[in-house]
């Protein structure tokens, strides 16, 4: 057996604060080969970050090691001096944190930053610093790399300073690299084509990679082995194929379950796991998932299960083994169902039936004047077109998913419906009523009816205001009933989002990301709206915090009757949720249908290109590449011709609407036939 390149030996971990310690990592083993690629998986707070931080001494304030070796070519990195851990940091193993805006000096350029690491840990002139950086930028597909040099974080898109973290983190070619959550929030394509510059540079550099996720989709796809994490711990432990095809521990068997791929049916909700995460201030006794495990007996409350591969199995020396820690595991059968028997049954009501439009969008279209940056200069740039000519209905109580690359124009789109921007040209109905019409008393009324769920529920909540405040304050300022009434409405508001009553006292820091977003939610339903336009609401959430949000969503469309315009770069989750989809691209409405029509059988190449990105690997497959061009200066005709694979002389003119019947519908000269 090849000779561990990163050895972790009872790794312990606490973390002290002025008034309490938490034992966030209790006894983690793991090994890493030269080359490898091992996957770090489990819900928010299992201590994935925690322990990829470890290598590199980086711990929160307040975070000490107190037991245990990381071993790194033989070195002790949890004993070593901080001068040694400066000297490994960015030299001999590369880190890619999870945000690249906050990771990226904002007063230095780029050129600057990738230079910096060889400037401290190599030889190099800053003349030859600058070369390497120059061209390690160009290696990691950012377009135009001596122009980017000069510029700042703050002008590049999230997809680019993602290229640039990992350029930062690459360009001393470490051995190994430590990426946490590298693409979490990027679209599918983004998403594909960092992953496949990092599997392509792995192989150039023969650099062993720690991946920290909680899409399984991408460990699936990108990873040599995977440990599950959970309560500090490590559940299961095993290569991919083994554990996707035969998760044995019970909460990675809950974790398949909740993925929206999964589910046999989109009128059945989500299978979830109940209740929360451990609160590691003291250890638990017995199994730490067992408040949570249906499968859990007085075994599990008393005992603590041992990582073996069997029940009764001793601790096996291979590194390879499927090993789990769990005393009722899930059967070994490859090729079963690994989630069927713990998923959730059909609902008793049917979602109501969608007639009657509730929005219509007709001829819209957001252009935004170019009043100074590097595009001010182009001649005859006459704007950003972010939304071009868009035309399409929501029905009452349907939910119409809009999806589409990083840039497309969704978010406008979605502000454009709640009115909080106004259309250049074209008009927003709303139950039969113009927005650009509405004046006083009609205005408010309009407040009501339409609300929109933001990206980001923490940037979206004033962080001085309580709970309390912050759903009030609508009501207030739509002169809503008194002061008991309003608080019997928040009340209600949280019992129907699944929050205590108690969480009007708190702040919105003090909650998880998942209770944010139904704290969103919330608000979003103060007004009893009609429709909902949910941007990008479960973004960035683990699986099953996800799958909670998503249930509760629909569980609040079969009460209340609501209509939602779900934005999103998930193409799995707008399956689940969605009746009929739009797909966006550079402003337009390349093809519009019944979901399980236009993820099925697309009609154009664009929609198949996204599709093809997070499918499993096929020859026929055509994943998205090139670059999007600029909205200040789209292409003329089908704004997909130079990237697409089919595009001819023909494409420069605008593509008619060809439809496949059943309003699934897609504006190419050259529509799919599959």
């Amino acid at each position: 057996m090849t000779e561990p390149l990163l050895r972790i030996d009872d790794l312990h971990v606490d973390i002290t604060t002025r008034d309490r310690t938490v034992h966030a990592l209790d006894g983690i083993d793991l090994d890493l080969a030269p080359g490898e690629a091992l996957g770090l998986v489990g819900e928010s707070g299992c201590g994935k970050t925690l322990t990829a931080l470890s290598v590199l001494g980086l711990l929160p304030a307040g975070g000490r090691i107190t037991r245990g070796r990381i071993l790194f070519h033989g070195t002790d990195l949890a004993a070593a001096p901080e001068p040694v851990l400066r000297g490994v940091r960015g030299h001999t193993v590369g880190m890619v944190f999870q945000d690249p805006l906050t990771s990226l000096n904002p007063t230095m350029t780029i050129g600057a930053q990738v230079a910096e690491p060889l400037r401290l840990h190599t030889r190099l002139t800053r003349a030859e610093a600058r070369a390497k950086a120059e061209e390690m930028l160009g290696l990691v597909g950012l377009p135009r790399p001596a122009e980017r040099m000069t510029h700042y974080p703050h002008q590049l898109s999230g997809g680019m300073r993602q290229r640039v973290a990992i350029a930062m983190a690459l360009v001393c070619e470490p051995d190994l690299l430590i990426a946490d959550e590298p693409t979490t929030a990027l679209d599918v394509t983004t998403q594909h084509q960092i992953l496949e510059l990092v599997d392509a540079l792995r192989a150039r550099l023969g650099m062993a990679l720690i991946l920290v996720t909680h899409d399984l989709g991408v460990i699936a796809r990108r990873v040599d082995r995977v440990a599950v994490m959970y309560g500090g711990r490590i559940a299961e432990h095993a290569p991919v194929r083994p554990l996707f095809a035969a998760p044995r521990h019970r909460y990675t068997q809950a974790l398949f379950a909740a993925l929206p791929e999964r589910a046999p049916d989109p009128a059945r909700p989500l299978a979830t796991v109940p209740g929360r995460p451990p609160v590691l201030t003291t250890r638990p006794t017995g199994c730490r998932f067992a408040p949570r495990c249906g499968f859990a007996t007085d075994l599990c409350r008393t005992a603590e299960p041992e990582l073996t591969d069997g029940p009764d199995g001793g601790r096996p020396a291979d590194r390879t083994a499927h090993t789990f820690a769990c005393f009722h595991p899930a059967g070994p059968a490859p090729g079963a169902d690994p989630v069927a028997e713990i998923r959730p049954p059909a609902p008793a009501t049917a979602p109501p039936r969608a007639d009657a439009p509730l929005l219509r969008l007709t001829d819209l279209a957001k252009s935004y004047p170019l009043h100074g940056g590097p595009f001010a200069r182009r001649r005859g740039a006459a704007g950003i077109s972010a939304v071009a000519g868009i035309s399409l209905t929501v029905r009452r109580g349907e939910t119409f998913g809009i999806v589409g690359e990083s840039g497309c124009g969704k978010s406008t789109l979605g502000r454009l419906a709640v009115g909080l921007e106004a259309p250049t040209t074209g008009t927003v109905e709303v139950a039969g009523r113009d927005l650009a019409t509405l004046r006083g008393g009609e205005l408010r009324a309009h407040r009501r009816e339409v609300q929109l769920m933001f990206q980001d529920s923490a940037a979206a909540m004033d962080p001085r205001m309580r709970v309390g405040a912050v759903l009030t304050e609508p009501l207030v300022i739509q002169g809503i009933g008194d002061r008991a009434a309003r608080q019997r409405r928040i009340a209600g508001l949280l019992d129907d989002v699944g929050l205590p009553r108690g969480a009007v006292d708190r702040y919105p820091h003090e909650f998880s990301g998942g209770q944010r977003q139904r704290l969103g939610l919330a608000r979003a339903l103060a007004l009893a709206p009609s429709l909902v336009v949910a941007d990008e609401p479960v973004s960035a959430l683990d699986v099953s915090v996800q799958a909670q949000i998503l249930n509760l969503m629909r569980a609040l469309q079969r009460e209340k009757g609501l209509s939602y315009l779900f934005i999103s770069h998930d193409l799995a989750v707008v399956r689940h949720v969605a009746d009929r989809v739009g797909v966006m691209y550079l402003g337009k409405l390349v093809e519009t249908g019944p979901a399980e029509a236009v993820f099925d059988r697309p009609l154009h190449p664009y929609t198949r290109g996204l599709l093809d990105t997070v499918r499993p690997p096929d020859p026929a497959s055509r994943p998205l590449g090139g670059e999007t061009p600029s909205a200040a200066a789209p292409p003329s005709g089908c704004r997909f011709r130079t990237r697409c694979a089919f595009a001819t002389e023909r494409c420069a003119a605008e593509p008619p609407l060809v439809g496949r019947g059943a309003g699934h519908v897609a504006s190419c000269h050259f529509p799919l036939r599959g």
